[in-house]
């Protein structure tokens, strides 16, 4: 199950795009399903399953103007996993060729519509 939702960044592509760093509980974890919505400026992510907000964030101008055009929002999603990411506190290198450890991040890239409310 997911943890937390961050909206980390907010910019303006081809259409709206919206960079997403995710946290679950555990690796094993593959139940994220975004829904994106649009109260006056505030875009939501929601989840799909239990309807509960995970993140909100204030739109400007241009980008509300965007997302009313398009009526749809790409999403860029970084998955991460509290233990596996973020809290390494010793980074063993690689005696091989002496440089450090880094764990794999799994990444998302998505065109998902937008309700308008």
């Amino acid at each position: 199950m997911v943890d937390t939702v961050e909206i980390s960044r907010v910019n303006i592509r081809d259409s709206l795009s919206v960079d997403l760093s995710v946290w679950m509980h555990h690796p094993d974890d593959w139940q994220f399903q975004p829904t994106l919505s649009v109260a006056g400026n505030t875009f939501t992510v929601s989840s799909k399953e239990t309807g509960a907000a995970l993140a909100s964030i204030e739109l400007d101008g241009e980008q509300l103007e965007a997302v009313q055009r398009d009526r749809s929002a790409e999403l860029r999603v970084k998955f991460q996993v509290h233990g596996m990411h973020g809290r390494l506190k010793h980074i063993h290198p690689i005696i091989a060729d002496g440089k450090a450890k880094k764990l794999a991040t799994a990444n998302w890239k998505t065109q998902q519509p937008v309700t308008f409310e």
